[in-house]
């Protein structure tokens, strides 16, 4: 796979966004929970380039200001001033009501709730600015720029701390009717896994905490991820389970939405690695149905650390065909 300069240049040079889509710079920021990044697309030249910087803090004024301060730095040097903006992307570590532009809250960071975010970057660079969550944009970035570039149709299922999933559809993001489409980690899997014979989510299962706490149950007590995709036998029999458990909502979601493509990303699949990405496809190939029976990709995500500020440029971008 070419490297994220590249990807982004041929797609820029496609230009399918009408008269704004070659002329003037598009910025896209990650408000992410382990780190700020900015990234800046010449829509003329056809060039990317991105910068990070630490959270600093995790009041959302603080936090806003300092991602604020980071993209105008990148255009200064850049040599960029901000009338010429077209569009600004930002991506939220949460879920986001798009009608009103605000933040609803964070899972991982306080005091977010209702947080005015569209409105605090238009305000800071007087350019239409559009609001998305992180899953949702990782997802819009693999269709537009990355492993899933030509797809109309793409679910993206993302493995971390917490377990979101974003849905592309006719080339576009699908949000439903209260903008949280997509949020396979909060569906109920079934009941008795930790023993209560209680409901559990997805996230409660195969999330960063799921696999140790399960990996602790088996008798593999650690805080490491890379132990449970090790050869203990604890740590492979939850790395079978969570194969399995991904398998059937992801055959689950195909026969619902009927993807070209299903993309995996987030660190669990990192540490997981190729073996892990493969696992899951097979398994995802033999449980759909053989009436719509095909060889369905499953693969893992490859735009990287910039996935999410990718994603923003994409939703941008977007926005100028509209």
């Amino acid at each position: 796979m070419a490297d994220l300069q590249t990807l982004i240049r041929e797609s820029l040079g496609q230009n399918r966004r009408g008269m704004l889509g070659n002329q003037g710079y598009v910025l896209g920021i990650d408000l992410g929970s382990y780190g700020l990044r900015a990234a800046l697309a010449d829509l003329q030249h056809r060039t990317f380039t991105s910068v990070h910087a630490e959270l600093g803090g995790d009041a959302p004024d603080e936090v806003v200001a300092r991602a604020i301060g980071l993209a105008g730095d990148l255009l200064k040097s850049a040599g960029v001033t901000s009338d010429r903006l077209v569009r600004v992307g930002v991506g939220f570590n949460g879920p986001v009501d798009l009608h009103f532009g605000t933040a609803r809250l964070s899972p991982r960071m306080p005091d977010w709730e209702n947080y005015p975010l569209q409105e605090r970057f238009e305000q800071a660079f007087d350019a239409v600015t559009l609001i998305d969550n992180d899953a949702n944009l990782i997802a819009l970035g693999e269709a537009t720029f990355g492993v899933g570039q030509g797809r109309q149709h793409l679910f993206y299922l993302h493995l971390s701390s917490g377990v979101g999933g974003g849905l592309v559809l006719n080339g576009r993001l699908y949000h439903g009717a209260t903008s949280t489409a997509g949020e396979i980690g909060h569906a109920v899997v079934g009941q008795g896994w930790d023993g209560t014979g209680q409901p559990e989510t997805l996230e409660e299962l195969v999330s960063i905490s799921g696999l140790l706490r399960r990996a602790s149950k088996y008798g593999l007590n650690t805080d490491n991820l890379e132990e449970i995709f090790g050869t203990s036998p604890a740590g492979q029999r939850v790395v079978q389970e969570t194969v399995d458990l991904l398998a059937v909502r992801c055959a689950q979601t195909v026969a619902l939405i009927d993807p070209e493509m299903i993309v995996l990303g987030g660190i669990v699949v990192r540490i997981g690695g190729e073996r892990f990405v493969r696992a899951i496809g097979e398994k995802v190939n033999t449980f759909i149905h053989p009436q719509f029976a095909r060889p369905l990709p499953v693969v893992a995500s490859v735009l990287g650390a910039d996935s999410v500020t990718a994603g923003a440029l994409a939703l941008a971008l977007d926005s100028l065909s509209d």
